[in-house]
């Protein structure tokens, strides 16, 4: 191991006193990857060293817009990062990634030389999870990194393709709104010809298909009162209030539809249809892309369980299915029994 930086970083603890060799057979690997950024190489090189000793992968960037590229290339479950860098800085870092919907959820930790609650509230501001101060006990780095990334695998229970809450937080939500005598719509959202795309254009190119989709719900839902999930595969859901339910329809519908195109190859587009096979293995013409939304609500009717939010929830997107043939719609449960 390196040498530490006199007055940047204080050992104590047994990880950092181990050398990296006897560590393999002595601390199990913690399977979590941190994304470490410093522009100074020697705070890289003792970090990597004292962070992979403790059972951790280690990525590391020497500036702001390297670090952004290695985030995109493969999201860590940590970053650790420097706010005193050339050009983007680490506070500018830090509010990139959690204004991406997809990158949000990644935990933060500010490093800084600077002392004073101002810094520390700028942090905490652009979104950092927290913030340490130069210079600082490893043990206590590491007390913090582990604190953070328990709290986060406890609080993420969230489709691994979008980051969007899955079925147990979609499930809490509209009980939510049940148990609280709240008027609200959900909406069941769901794409046409899904498969048949994945099958013509591959897993990777049908998963940008799903991250836009998720893209431009999200867009169509700027309200507090709104929820957005993802059930899984091109299954979304959108919990909001009755007097905006039909907005949003006619808002993701006209999205989704203007994207649409760009998903396919110009012959593609140009013809209007996909060839591939079916479940019985015979070529069948298929449409491009389009979306099917089933809206159930209180609005009309008294609604005092999941399961009736499901039932008739799964009827209207089905009768919205009826019409894809037509390209997208969207059907609303109008019923008052």
């Amino acid at each position: 191991m390196r040498n530490p930086l006199p007055g940047e970083l204080q050992w104590h603890g047994s990880c950092p006193g181990l050398h990296k060799e006897d560590a393999i057979a002595t601390i199990p690997s913690t399977g979590k990857t941190i994304l470490v950024v410093d522009d100074d190489k020697l705070i890289l090189d003792v970090l990597t060293d004292t962070l992979e000793t403790c059972g951790y992968q280690v990525t590391t960037a020497v500036d702001g817009e390297n670090a952004i590229t290695k985030i995109n290339e493969a999201a860590p479950d940590l970053i650790l990062l420097d706010v005193q860098m050339p050009g983007l800085n680490g506070f500018e870092v830090c509010q990139r990634v959690k204004n991406d919907v997809f990158l949000r959820h990644i935990p933060v930790i500010l490093l800084t030389a600077q002392i004073g609650t101002e810094n520390k509230i700028t942090g905490l501001e652009f979104g950092a999870d927290d913030y340490i101060t130069k210079p600082f006990s490893v043990e206590e780095l590491l007390a913090r990194i582990r604190t953070i990334l328990r709290r986060t695998q406890l609080g993420l229970e969230a489709n691994p393709l979008t980051r969007l809450p899955g079925n147990v937080s979609i499930e809490k939500e509209i009980l939510a709104r049940i148990k609280g005598q709240q008027q609200f719509s959900v909406l069941y959202i769901d794409l046409n010809s899904f498969k048949a795309y994945n099958d013509a254009y591959g897993f990777v190119k049908g998963d940008d298909v799903i991250r836009e989709t998720a893209r431009i719900v999200l867009a169509a839902t700027q309200d507090s009162r709104d929820f957005v999930g993802h059930v899984g595969g091109d299954d979304f859901i959108v919990v909001t209030v009755p007097d905006w339910a039909e907005n949003l329809c006619r808002s993701i519908i006209k999205n989704f539809d203007a994207r649409s195109p760009e998903f396919y190859s110009a012959e593609d587009r140009a013809r209007g249809f996909i060839i591939t096979k079916d479940r019985r293995g015979n070529e069948t013409k298929y449409p491009l892309l389009s979306v099917s939304i089933g809206v159930v609500s209180n609005y009309h009717r008294v609604i005092s369980s999941l399961g009736q939010v499901s039932k008739i929830g799964a009827e209207m997107k089905h009768f919205a299915k009826e019409h894809k043939d037509k390209g997208s719609y969207y059907a609303i449960d109008r019923r008052k029994d």
